[in-house]
């Protein structure tokens, strides 16, 4: 079963993007997503808040996010997190392993 995390860091005066684009230009973020289960690693920037951006991290199970943990990666974005002086509001999800119902597709183009 699938878990997908979102994360919501916010910060003041663009610390949130700023973070977001030194994990990728650091390749922080390439490192990751090459990690044995990660199944998605995006950065998003909400329309009505400039000072949050939302991390969308899925993984194909708990064990690939106790090992993403456990590296030495996690110093890394710790120190980012700290350097940009951000906040977290987290929100987990287990997938739906039977999928999408039929009666939604009919709204999905």
């Amino acid at each position: 079963m699938a878990i997908t995390i979102h994360i919501y860091y916010s910060g003041e005066n663009g610390n949130a993007k700023k973070f977001a684009e030194e994990m990728t230009a650091g390749g922080v973020v390439s490192r990751i997503r090459a990690e044995d289960g990660n199944l998605r690693y995006e950065y998003f920037y909400p329309m009505d808040d400039e000072e949050t951006v939302l991390l969308i991290d899925s993984w194909k199970d708990q064990h690939s996010i106790d090992v993403h943990h456990a590296s030495p990666m996690m110093t890394e974005i710790t120190r980012l997190r700290e350097k940009y002086n951000l906040h977290m509001k987290v929100e987990r999800y287990l997938s739906d392993e039977a999928g999408i119902p039929t009666a939604d597709k009919a709204f999905i183009r």
